[in-house]
């Protein structure tokens, strides 16, 4: 397999398996997907979405059942896991615990008929590009669960390989050193010059870390964009909720003005964003609790709450609030009180609008 190439491609990619009834359950559904030298692409979505399934159909770690995968004009779905040559992180790090950490990075180098001398030229080289010089000599039970996993990232760049795929690769860290460990990850990506492919349902994760998301729900892409597309212009309100749209409200449609449209919700006129084409009166309105603000009375898309529970946050306050609408969650800087009623707003494009779920 070549270390370098310009694209992965992933071609109506399906993938079903059997239940305890026997029947077939589709995992994956179409997956089209293309996949740039370089990019950092995160495959995100609740748990049994298919992100991990698609990650074990681009390993060779399960068989397609559909569709095909392509590395330029390669076809690799065909090839086993071996022969792709992908470099794999998993979220348990797998470390042989007998082994030293030198020996654990140079493995797949050895396994591979590797002499010596280069073996360790190379190994030395992953440990350096993870800053674990020092450590060489040690077992990884003498390291933290921080620097295991940059072990296991070291023994999957030591190959070479054209991509790095991660699956939850940080879902055992604790809160701190997730944190820290994002950025490394990012940083060690931007020196090797291959693709990354890295399944989360951490959305903090994905946009801290993505040049490209791909939104998966019950095997089927939500979306494909950049942090900022996702995060601010969600396609659906699958996709919408899933990136903290917490307020998600029925409203109707009164009158359509260019980039804008005018609702009601509860009475109270708002102006929102579309962000579909909006087929009937119905509608629905998404939120998320940061964009609220506090302000005064008469301010557009103003309307007033009683605050039922705060929630104190330091710089700002969670609160649990009734509308005219209904509940719905601000986050909201200063302090409040239980019982008082206040006045929030929401800009116009923080507003998106979208057409009920049972017509998406």
């Amino acid at each position: 397999m070549k270390h370098t190439f310009d694209r992965l491609r992933l071609s109506s990619v399906h993938r079903s398996f059997a239940n305890a009834e026997g029947e077939q359950v589709a995992a994956l559904k179409g997956l089209d997907l293309d996949i740039e030298r370089g990019e950092f692409i995160a495959l995100l979505g609740p748990s049994g979405c298919g992100k991990s399934t698609a990650l074990n159909c681009i390993a060779g770690l399960q068989p397609l059942t559909g569709g095909e995968i392509w590395l330029d004009d390669q076809r690799i779905d065909v090839l086993p896991p071996e022969k792709r040559g992908f470099g794999m992180v998993f979220q348990n790090y797998a470390l042989f615990p007998h082994m030293s950490v030198l020996d654990n990075v140079g493995f797949g180098l050895k396994m591979r008929g590797m002499g010596k001398s280069e073996i360790e030229r190379r190994a030395r080289a992953a440990l350096q590009l993870v800053q674990l010089v020092g450590h060489e000599s040690k077992l990884p039970g003498q390291l933290s669960g921080g620097q295991q996993q940059r072990v296991a990232i070291a023994r999957a760049i030591v190959i070479e390989p054209p991509v790095v795929l991660m699956d939850e690769p940080l879902s055992n860290l604790d809160t701190k050193l997730r944190i820290e460990m994002r950025a490394e990850i990012r940083r060690i990506h931007g020196g090797l010059d291959r693709a990354t492919i890295y399944v989360t349902h951490d959305q903090d994760e994905a946009l801290s870390m993505a040049d490209r998301i791909v939104v998966m729900r019950e095997g089927v892409v939500q979306q494909v964009a950049s942090p900022k597309e996702v995060y601010c212009r969600p396609k659906n309100l699958h996709v919408a909720r899933f990136m903290g749209y917490r307020n998600v409200l029925p409203c109707t449609l009164e009158r359509a003005a260019g980039e804008a449209v005018e609702v009601s919700a509860g009475g109270v006129p708002l102006v929102g964003t579309p962000m579909e084409a909006l087929e009937s009166k119905s509608a629905m309105i998404a939120i998320r609790p940061d964009d609220l603000v506090r302000a005064e009375a008469g301010t557009p898309n103003a309307f007033g709450v009683h605050v039922d529970v705060v929630e104190y946050g330091g710089r700002d306050s969670l609160l649990l609030v009734s509308a005219p609408f209904g509940k719905m969650w601000a986050r909201v800087e200063g302090e409040f009180v239980q019982g008082e009623r206040v006045t929030l707003a929401i800009s116009r494009e923080r507003a998106l609008v979208y057409r009920p779920e049972a017509a998406s």
